[in-house]
Order: C-alpha cells, then sequence, then structure tokens
C-alpha cells in the first residue's frame, strides 16, 4: 500500500511542498493529495494589485500539478483528527473523511477583525481572491459615479501596499491610511522618508497614531476621535488562522499556530507538519518567524527535507531559518528593499525608487514561475520510501534512525 500525503492548502508553502515531494519521492510508493478550496493558485502577493484593478494570473491547480501524479481535490476542509489520521473535507458531492498517513498543514491565514465592531459587517480585505475581487467592485462602482474616499486600516506590509496601489491605480479616488504608530515605524530612517515621500506624491493621507475602534457603513471612528469619511474600508490591521489545528487537538500557540519543532513538525503529533502561516517556527535567531511569503518558503523547504528523510531513512537536514528583510511595493514603479539583522531589526541602508520595484516584480514572477512548473528539474530516479518510515514523536534529526542509509 503507498504511503498517504496529504497536503491541505495550495499556497505558496503548500503548492512548493507538494511539487517538491513529488519530484523526490518515487510514485511507486507515495500519494500525494493536495485539497484546496478553490481550483486555482491565488497569487496572494498581488491581491492588493488584483483588488486596485488589475489582471492577476490565477492558474488551475489541475494544470501546475498535470503530470506529477499528484491528486487535487478542490474541498474545504472542515476538521482534522489526528488521532484517527482523517481529514474532514466538503466538496460539491457533500464531502467525507480522506485518510492519510503523513499531514502537510498548509492552510494560512484569513483577514482578522480583532473584535472591532462593524468589520465584518462594513470592512473588505486583500486576504483571499473573492474578497479582493469584490473590493475591485467596489472601486470600480466609485470611479464610475466620479470618485469617492477609500480608508485603509492598518500600517502594515499588506496595509501600505494596498494604499499606495489604490491610490496609483485610481487617481480618482481620495486614499487614506489609518497608522497605529509612526508610518513604518520598523523600517530604517531613510525607509521612513522615502515611504513619506512616495505617500505624498501619491496623494495617501497617512492618520498616524490612531487606531480604528469602530466601522461604520461611511465612516471609520478612532481611537483618539477621528472621524473619517469612507466609501470603502479595507482593514489590512491583523491576520488570524482558522481554528482547525486546535480544534483538532494539536498543540497550537494562542493564536491558534500550530508549535513544531526545528524540522516543522508537530510536537504533539509526529504524523503532522505545518509550514507557512499556519505554523508557530522559531528562526535561527531565537524568534518566531513573522506569518510571510519568505517564511513559507524555508518552513516549506524544511518540511521537504524532514518528510523525505524520514520516510526514505535518510539524514533529515536543516535549511537556514529566517527573515532576511521587507521588500515593501508602492505601486507598480517604487518599492522599498528593507534588509534586517539578527534580531529583526531594520539595519540603516535601504533600496528604494524603481530599482527596488523591479527586484520585487522578479521575485513575484519566480514565485508564480517555480509554481507553475512543479516538474522542473525532476530526477530521473526518485528515492524510494523505506519499510517502516521513522514515526518516533521528538526524535532528533540525527539520530540514529534518521541516519544516511545505504
Amino acid at each position: 500500500m503507498k504511503h498517504r500525503i496529504v497536503v491541505l492548502g495550495a499556497g505558496y508553502a503548500g503548492a512548493y511542498v507538494a511539487g517538491t515531494l513529488a519530484r523526490r519521492l518515487s510514485a511507486a510508493d507515495a500519494q500525494i493529495t493536495v485539497v484546496n478550496a478553490v481550483p486555482d493558485f491565488v497569487q496572494r502577493l498581488r491581491l492588493h494589485q488584483l483588488a486596485a484593478g488589475q489582471e492577476i494570473a490565477a492558474p488551475q491547480l489541475a494544470d501546475v500539478f498535470a503530470g506529477t501524479g499528484i491528486d487535487v481535490r478542490v474541498a474545504r476542509v472542515t476538521a482534522v483528527d489526528p488521532v484517527r489520521r482523517v481529514v474532514a473535507v466538503a466538496d460539491a458531492n457533500g464531502g467525507g473523511d480522506l485518510a492519510y498517513d503523513t499531514l502537510v498543514y498548509a492552510l494560512g491565514s484569513r483577514g482578522d477583525g480583532r473584535g472591532v465592531p462593524g468589520v465584518a459587517e462594513h470592512a473588505f480585505d486583500v486576504a483571499a481572491r473573492p474578497s479582493a475581487l469584490r473590493l475591485r467592485e467596489r472601486l470600480d462602482g466609485l470611479e464610475g459615479r466620479g470618485g469617492g474616499s477609500v480608508v485603509v486600516v492598518g500600517d502594515g506590509l499588506t496595509g501600505i501596499e494596498t494604499a499606495t496601489e489604490i491610490a496609483e491605480s485610481r487617481p480618482d479616488l481620495s486614499v487614506s491610511l489609518v497608522a497605529r504608530g509612526e508610518l513604518g515605524a520598523r523600517l530604517s530612517a531613510g525607509a521612513r522618508a522615502h515611504l513619506r515621500q512616495v505617500c505624498g506624491r501619491l496623494g495617501v493621507a497617512v492618520v498616524e497614531h490612531t487606531s480604528a475602534e469602530g466601522i461604520e457603513a461611511a465612516r471609520v471612528v478612532c481611537a483618539d476621535g477621528t472621524v473619517l469619511a469612507s466609501d470603502a474600508t479595507v482593514w489590512t490591521a491583523g491576520f488570524a488562522v482558522d481554528p482547525i489545528a486546535a480544534a483538532g487537538g494539536l498543540e497550537v500557540t494562542g493564536d491558534g499556530r500550530i508549535v513544531v519543532d526545528r524540522t516543522m513538525r508537530s510536537v504533539s503529533h509526529p504524523e503532522v507538519y505545518a509550514v507557512g502561516d499556519s505554523v508557530h517556527a522559531v528562526g535561527d535567531n531565537g524568534l518566531p518567524l513573522p506569518m510571510s511569503c519568505a517564511s513559507a518558503g524555508y518552513t516549506g523547504r524544511q518540511a521537504v527535507e524532514a518528510i523525505v528523510g524520514r520516510l526514505t531513512s535518510r539524514k533529515v537536514a536543516n535549511v537556514k531559518l529566517e527573515y532576511p528583510g521587507n521588500h515593501i511595493s508602492l505601486g507598480r514603479r517604487d518599492a522599498i528593499l528593507q534588509m534586517v539583522d539578527d534580531q529583526a531589526l531594520a539595519k540603516p541602508k535601504h533600496m528604494g525608487g524603481r530599482k527596488a520595484a523591479r527586484i520585487k516584480a522578479g521575485i513575484v514572477r519566480m514565485s508564480l514561475w517555480a509554481t507553475e512548473h512543479p516538474t522542473f528539474g525532476l530526477p530521473k530516479r526518485r528515492h524510494r520510501l523505506a519499510a517502516a518510515p521513522d514515526a518516533a514523536p521528538f526524535a532528533a534529526p540525527d539520530a540514529p534512525a534518521e541516519r544516511a542509509a545505504a
């Protein structure tokens, strides 16, 4: 019987893990199934562009994984039972249980209103393709009637990218950005100055040192008493993970992310691995990796090394777990590249302007290309699985069971 590997979620992390496992494991021994709620690959890095009115490719997963042997199941995950080793899914046919031997949990994150009144009823977000398209429709309507006001709440990377993208793509709209502290507080002084200059050039009004405490149909009420008229409010002030992992009994942090060891293996259920936004992984600097595309890449690569190593009785390699910096797009013609030190603090220097924008665009294109070509570099001889793959819950990467096999 083949070893059943089920990957939940086909975002950047899940798609990478599934495709790479298909490259490295023999199809004679392993069956890989990807479960995703929608039939296409969503470029989450570019959803603010989609909302702003640009066309963003969404390749079909069936096409992405064609020829890999990966089975794609379009379904919504409703529960995980790590004791029985099954996942409950719901699809057009009603759904059912999907059994696994190894599970990769990559369900990502969603927008989080953090209990602020009115967010669910009146705000838009760019955390998923459907919500980004709803925002796009609203912005189209505002432009159709001659203009309107847009308020972006949250000055993290998503908020900054969304505000500047909308302001550049839709100059007839008035865009405001609500920042809890100083705009770009985590950037270097030079990068903060560059960001402020770009916001001024694009006409983005920045409201600093306050937060939204109420979202209404046509306005945003801030904690300092400021009231902003808003025909479209975009909430980017927080992200949260689905409670499915916690409900299933996996050990999670207070915010619901799965607690793992250095190899992305669940500390409570050794047959489960977590990657991307769903995982609480500690980086090489001793700090938790932030939710980001970069973290998805590092955690995904580590999970692949661990799964391949353990299933084939080879040594589990450790990959770097680091967060090198932030790359923030400011519309299509400007960006900021801010590197950080080993304590995740901004280094003094930064790159800004068109060169930084071209680099960011290149990274995004490369991420899509890599996802669309999972068989690139397919080895002629893939690894066969060991007769009894290691399932010890807390085995160290260099334990005897995981030493390289002849």
